[in-house]
């Protein structure tokens, strides 16, 4: 008997309703399904009473390649159904394709991740002509609003939209994929899986006999298949033997585990690029009919909304409700479908216009910007399911690990954390901590504590805040792809980051603050040798400037981290140094202000001041090339500023009266502003008021601008002064007070009664209006 082959659309209900009529009515001895085959000794596990979603978590590492995959299930995925309803009715069920960690599934990190852009053409040649806006609104249209009013769940064949049946449906569907197949070409991977499964149709066929053989895949692969299996002369029909499952190389870690799932991962408007959009519509829809999913669709969005303080009245909801029906009419369909209710919804409650088409107009994510009842429509749509294992569910090594661990120290989530990082304990449960960090384990959360620039002095106290548990689970079951210890679990996600990180020196700073917070002392020595030579090869001091910060708070850190005397650390920060000052002295040029370039020279200022007995070499040498560019009139203003400003911060006396006069007019300095106030901003604030005053130098300078030169650089210095936290602009204020012995409040000075620039602006064109009136010699009244 040639065997049955269904296409469905992963997470579909009504594909999930098919293939369970389909089950009971054909009576298969076989169900095979488009999944791992590698699960097929343990769908026991799989079955064991899960609250769905769930997915199966892959993951494969060997020397040159890291790849991890997730194949989901939720109540009415067709293949979930397959799954469950093929076992209750004796069939022998199987998984046929290939395993995730298989190059055929290069590039993709979900399974049922089908792109839908191989068949761009087809789609759009089918939403022009049912007149709907993207694919999901097509699938919709042709399918899924024509769910049965009361069905829910059931399989009883009377409850079939359709006027023949289950047939006509499966004859549409396939027509449907027919059309798209027929539009795009198979990649090298596809065509992979799609022998390797066709494979098993062919055993499993010559296995069965005269019984009937059932095949659940995605749409895309059904034309295929069948023209594998039914092919002449030396096809698959007759296969003696099932294929064998390919294994791992046997220098690679590969393996997969059960880990809980959710709504929020399912949905298309989240990024899944294969999944049903609103999944929280469609478990309604798949359990207790369309009626239900909509009556529930209308209170999540009203409690949402109302929850953050957006009135919705009763009579808006009247009018959502008869704008869905007139819709669902107008589009041909039974009762209100899911856009039905959202257009409905958005119609109503929507009290202006917005600049961007509606989200469900389009697949993909949802974009930022939206607007806020548009995002809670979405959200209410999507649910807030979260999945859960059955407590017999094998586990990865780590997750014990994990547990233990956080029972011996203690750590229970229930409350903050502070840990002084200068006692063992302290230390013990920050490394803990942090190795769960880089692992996205959820848990906890710092909020203070060393980072990874030099900042105003050592810190050796750390706060943790607890977090929200959802995901944790699956998180730490999914970071068990890493090792079986948490310690093995850490060191290999940063070998990946280094990996990743190339000769990239600011990615590499990161990594290098994270191994040393961690405590994973066997990456340091390849991590710091890494960065010195990336050293010779940076070419912009930006990135340079990062990773040269993050080495600096490790030294100063050395009490808590006792790396801050290595012999390759201290040979960075020195290369790192000289490499800095040789690249901005060669910069030209009347560009913007740059901060990555700002933040190199300030790193260069923080390894003259704390690690200068590491430095070969001299604060003098160091003031003399600073000194030749803040004098250059070619280089950036911005970068003239920040070296002025380490000259001035070394204390080397030098004339901001010089520096000033240099500069080739009042356009240039906000920028050369922002230079300095990046690396000595507390020169401003510093009492005196002599001379060589940096403040009175300013004051001066300002002061002296006509209208039209202030109103030209009065944006760049409002940028540089943005450097100043509130308390030191007041400070400000009371020094410039002070210079003209007034008395008053600085505070109120700070203060305007609009924006400064319009200000500005209004008094520039008040003069412009009093020159002209003396001009023509009226008399302006001042």
């Amino acid at each position: 008997m040639p065997a049955t082959f269904l296409g469905v659309r992963h997470h579909s209900p009504v594909c999930a309703r098919l293939v369970a009529r389909t089950i009971t009515t054909l009576r298969p001895s076989h169900v095979l399904i488009e999944g791992p085959a590698d699960m097929n000794d343990r769908l026991d596990e799989l079955l064991l009473g899960h609250e769905l979603p769930v997915a199966v978590f892959s993951h494969y590492r060997d020397a040159v390649r890291t790849t991890t995959s997730w194949t989901p299930f939720c109540a009415y995925s067709p293949e979930w159904v397959a799954l469950t309803e093929g076992r209750a009715a004796g069939a022998r069920v199987r998984f046929i394709d290939l395993p995730a960690w298989h190059p055929a599934f290069e590039g993709r990190s979900n399974r049922y991740a089908d792109a839908e852009a191989r068949y761009v053409r087809a789609s759009a040649r089918l939403r022009d002509r049912f007149g709907v806006d993207c694919a999901d609104a097509l699938w919709d249209r042709l399918f899924e609003a024509a769910d049965p009013p009361d069905a829910g769940g059931s399989t009883d064949p009377a409850d079939s939209p359709y006027p023949h049946g289950e047939d006509a449906l499966a004859e549409r569907l396939a027509l449907y994929f027919d059309v798209l197949r027929g539009d795009a070409e198979a990649d090298t991977g596809d065509r992979a899986r799609e022998e390797y499964m066709a494979a098993w149709v062919g055993a499993s066929l010559a296995e069965a006999g005269e019984r009937p053989v059932l095949v659940v895949t995605g749409g895309f692969h059904r034309p295929a298949l069948r023209a594998l299996v039914e092919r002449p002369a030396g096809g698959t029909p007759g296969r003696k033997g099932l294929p064998e499952v390919p294994r791992p190389p046997a220098d690679a870690e590969a393996g997969s585990h059960l880990v809980p799932y959710s709504f929020h991962r399912l949905d298309a408007f989240t990024g899944y690029q294969s999944g049903m959009p609103s999944p929280g519509y469609h478990q309604d829809l798949w359990e207790r009919g369309p009626r239900a999913a909509g009556d529930a669709l209308v209170r999540a969005v009203t409690g949402r909304l109302r929850a953050r303080g957006v009135p919705v009245s009763t009579a808006a909801l009247i009018g959502a409700r008869a704008a869905a029906g007139a819709l669902a009419a107008l589009r041909g369909h039974t009762r209100p479908a899911r856009l039905d209710l959202f257009d409905g919804l958005a119609g109503a409650l929507l009290d202006e216009a917005v600049d961007e088409p509606l989200p469900w107009t389009r697949h993909g994510r949802l974009r930022s910007g939206t607007h806020p009842v548009l995002a809670e429509l979405v959200a209410a749509g999507r649910g807030d399911r979260t999945g859960r294992l059955h407590p017999d569910t094998p586990l990865p090594p780590l997750v014990r690990d994990v547990t233990d661990r956080l029972a011996a120290l203690g750590l229970d989530f229930s409350g903050p954390v502070t840990l002084r990082l200068t006692e063992p304990s302290g230390r013990e449960r920050s490394r803990l901590l942090h190795r769960l960090r880089i692992l996205a384990v959820p848990g906890y959360t710092r909020i203070h504590g060393p980072g990874p620039g030099t900042g105003t002095g050592p810190d050796y106290t750390e706060r943790w805040e607890p977090g929200p548990a959802v995901g944790r689970e699956a998180a730490l079951i999914e970071a068990g792809s890493h090792g079986r210890t948490l310690e093995d679990a850490s060191a290999a996600a940063l070998a990946e980051r280094i990996r990743a990180g190339g000769s990239a020196p600011d990615a590499l700073a990161g990594v290098l603050f994270d191994t040393v917070v961690c405590g994973v002392t066997g990456l340091l020595g390849p991590l710091l040798a890494g960065l010195r030579a990336a050293v010779d090869r940076s070419a912009d001091p930006g990135p340079l400037g990062e990773a040269l910060h993050t080495a600096l708070g490790l030294w100063r850190h050395d009490r808590v981290y006792g790396v801050g005397r290595d012999p390759l650390l201290a040979g960075f920060v020195d290369a790192a140094v000289h490499r800095v000052l040789w690249l901005v002295e060669g910069v030209r040029g009347a560009a913007d202000a740059d901060p990555g370039r700002l933040r190199a020279l300030a790193a260069v200022r923080d390894a003259l001041l704390y690690a200068a007995d590491g430095l070969t070499l001299d604060r003098d040498a160091a003031v003399a090339v600073c000194a030749r560019v803040s004098g250059d009139r070619e280089a950036p203003a911005d970068l003239r500023g920040a070296a002025f400003g380490l000259c001035r911060s070394l204390g080397t006396g030098a004339d901001p009266a010089a520096a000033v006069a240099s500069l080739s007019g009042p356009a240039v300095l906000g920028d050369w502003l922002a230079g300095l106030f990046a690396l000595a901003r507390e020169e401003l604030t510093a009492s005196g008021d002599d001379s060589r005053s940096l403040l009175a130098t300013l004051d001066t300078l300002v002061t002296g601008l006509s209208g039209t030169e202030f109103l030209v650089g009065l944006p760049a210095l409002r940028q540089a002064f943005a450097y100043f936290p509130p308390r030191e602009r007041r400070r400000i204020a009371e020094r410039l007070l002070e210079r003209r012995g007034l008395r008053g409040s600085a505070r109120s000075l700070l203060r305007t009664t609009g924006d400064p620039l319009l200000l500005a602006h209004a008094r520039q064109l008040e003069e412009n209006v009093l020159r002209t009136l003396d001009r023509h010699g009226l008399g302006a009244v001042r």
